[in-house]
């Protein structure tokens, strides 16, 4: 039987194998899993709960997923891991989350997995708010799932990157709350944020190319010099300040789509705002499709950190993109 290290090794390649297809229809991890198998094709010790409504509305796209382990101590409360898909904003689905399943299995973390409205159905800040509605539900129904309240952390790729840093920086932000749920009074604050390569600037984004521009001015209702005060609401950075939590930020140098200079001006803000950053660089990596253990041994020695508060040195040594033997 393959131990945990081994499960979470393979987990590794298919977490940071995700990639923008063509066409951006869905999120596919290296090939090695669907972006939504079955539910009965649930691995060991995991049980779930789909397509749970978070805002109150009868949307499709307004749904998340909760994976929980069979064997947790029923006394002891879990951290949970929220997983936010990329997809440019426009294509993706929450189906995405189970390649974090592995968390899941060793019995130590629960996963929820949040869908939200793409911009072919609604422009920013739908996306900003649905995320937020689905924090404040997963808080306000965390003593019935074993879950802590005061231990969530985010993790996204890409487009999801750039939600789960709005997430980080903007949980004492109100005018981003929105009105959507039940549950306006509870907090959206979060623990802790992993940031797979996701835009944080949007005022400097003239290096990224042109299909990835094109995704900013369908998000933004233009591009953003056009809509400069939009572009600014839309971006991380804009709200960045002391107090914030941790992030851990995985960019490639070569990423074309979105360029790694993103998370460098991310990294040299939290410096001087006394925020904890972790950049982690894949020297002439692209946009996603790692294919190394060793940036999953370093997210999840983050999450350890500040979720289940075991110490931990991590290390912010270049990572190749491939192990190599």
């Amino acid at each position: 039987m393959p131990t945990l290290a081994a499960r979470f090794a393979v987990a590794a390649i298919a977490v940071f194998g995700i990639v923008f297809s063509a066409t951006f229809s869905a999120v596919v991890g290296a090939g090695l899993v669907s972006a939504a198998p079955p539910a009965a094709g649930l691995p060991r010790n995991v049980r779930a709960e789909l397509d749970i409504p978070y805002a109150a509305t009868d949307n499709p796209r307004q749904r998340l997923d909760l994976y929980l382990p069979e064997s947790a101590d029923a006394h002891a409360a879990l951290p949970l891991v929220v997983f936010i898909h990329g997809g440019g904003w426009q294509g993706g689905d929450k189906g995405a989350g189970r390649m974090l399943l592995p968390l899941v299995q060793s019995g130590e973390y629960a996963v929820a997995s949040v869908g939200y409205r793409l911009t072919g159905e609604a422009i920013w800040p739908a996306q900003i708010h649905d995320c937020k509605a689905a924090i404040r539900w997963l808080r306000a129904h965390a003593a019935q799932h074993g879950i802590d309240p005061d231990r969530i952390g985010v993790d996204g790729s890409s487009a999801g990157g750039h939600l789960v840093c709005l997430l980080g920086t903007t949980g004492d932000v109100g005018e981003l709350d929105g009105t959507l749920g039940d549950h306006r009074d509870v907090s959206e604050r979060v623990a802790c944020v992993v940031n797979q390569f996701g835009p944080c600037d949007f005022s400097e984004i003239s290096e990224a190319n042109n299909a990835a521009q094109g995704m900013v001015a369908k998000l933004l209702g233009g591009p953003p010099h056009e809509v400069p005060d939009v572009a600014k609401s839309a971006s991380p950075l804009a709200y960045l300040t002391p107090g914030d939590p941790p992030l851990i930020c995985i960019h490639g140098t070569a990423d074309p789509l979105v360029p790694y200079s993103q998370s460098t001006r991310l990294d040299d803000a939290c410096e001087k705002a006394g925020v904890e950053c972790i950049l982690l660089t894949i020297p002439q990596g692209g946009h996603g499709g790692f294919r190394n253990p060793e940036i999953m041994k370093r997210t999840k020695q983050f999450l350890d950190k500040h979720l289940r508060g075991r110490e931990a040195t991590i290390s912010e040594e270049p990572i190749p993109a491939t192990a190599t033997e």
